[in-house]
């Protein structure tokens, strides 16, 4: 990375510190990552069992060591009602091996609003807890900076005049959420929508001993399958999240094609995040499967510094006894 581009980093850094604030990370095919979008989609699902896992890296092209997020999750129904699941979370940012844990484990229960119970709104909660860490003495600091005639330095071995009551935090975690949707198979249109609410008890996460609380997340997401043709649907989407003065507007589209012959659904899309990003995103279903594979164009003012480069991410997920048929469809129909 040359100097000019470090520079534009820098800037940047400097001024999302002063005008923003600390906000979760995300991803970008965060419908694949159904856990982590709202606990009420815990269950939901055409199936008995659900594997998933997701990985994303990012800012490879500014940070000598690139941000990555690690995702697995598992969930299950026990009924047309009930279901359970746990997912388990690691991010890892930037110089200083800043880390943060996530294990969240959830539970659902889905109402039927209808006589047909093609109308349900279901109704989810999870709790667990996080832990969060960093390396200080991984950190260089303007205190052990040393000017010289080839331009200057960083001297690890000068104190840092910074003081940190511990370099780990542990705290308790719980998440509320809710999903409407229309699950009738043989419709048209299928829609949904979905509101959940992070972080409800506000936990401190200061590593100077400070009261500085993790402030509370807010979610919506909507859409609608719509089928176009026997084997072409689409789905049409929308996914803003709030947390403080941090915001994320997501607009996407996915088209799903389903090849006869080796019975394979082929998925394709683009998402448009707000100032941030243009996505592409491909993938397919095959059976039991589905993988997708998504890439991030940078459109925010980073990008003269990353030449439009942002993160790759992919997911897998794998559903066990899949061809299991229900009474009623209790799932929404993506």
């Amino acid at each position: 990375m040359n100097r000019f581009s470090k520079f534009l980093l820098l800037l940047a850094g400097v001024t999302v510190a002063q005008f923003s604030t600390g906000q979760d990370f995300h991803f970008s095919q965060y419908d694949a990552a159904a856990l982590n979008t709202s606990p009420a989609l815990t269950g939901m699902f055409e199936g008995k069992h659900r594997f998933h896992m997701q990985y994303r890296t990012q800012w490879s092209a500014v940070a000598t060591r690139p941000f990555t997020t690690a995702l697995i999750s598992y969930d299950a129904r026990l009924n047309n009602r009930w279901s359970v699941g746990v997912q388990a979370l690691n991010y890892r940012a930037g110089a200083g091996a800043y880390n943060a844990a996530q294990i969240l484990p959830s539970a659902s229960y889905s109402i039927p609003l209808s006589k047909s119970k093609f109308h349900r709104l279901t109704l989810g909660v999870s709790a667990g807890g996080f832990h969060k860490t960093f390396d200080q003495n991984a950190l260089t600091w303007g205190a052990q900076y040393e000017a010289t005639a080839q331009g200057g330095g960083f001297n690890t071995a000068l104190g840092s005049g910074e003081t940190f009551q511990n370099n780990s935090v542990l705290r308790p975690d719980f998440n509320a959420g809710a999903l409407y949707f229309f699950a009738a198979p043989g419709a048209r249109v299928n829609p949904f929508i979905g509101a959940s609410a992070f972080h409800l008890s506000s936990p401190k996460e200061s590593f100077f001993g400070a009261d500085n609380r993790l402030p509370m997340r807010y979610l919506v997401h909507a859409g609608a399958r719509i089928g176009i043709t026997e084997r072409l649907s689409i789905l049409p989407k929308v996914f803003v999240q709030l947390q403080e003065e941090a915001q994320e507007v997501t607009i996407s589209a996915l088209a799903h094609y389903h090849l006869k012959g080796p019975d394979v659904f082929l998925i394709g899309g683009f998402t448009f995040r707000n100032a941030d990003a243009a996505i592409m995103d491909i993938g397919a279903k095959w059976g039991q499967w589905q993988a997708r594979v998504s890439y991030d164009f940078n459109i925010s003012t980073l990008k003269v510094a990353t030449n439009g480069r942002g993160a790759t991410e992919l997911s897998l997920t794998y559903i066990l006894f899949k061809d299991i048929t229900n009474p009623i469809p209790t799932c929404p129909r993506l």
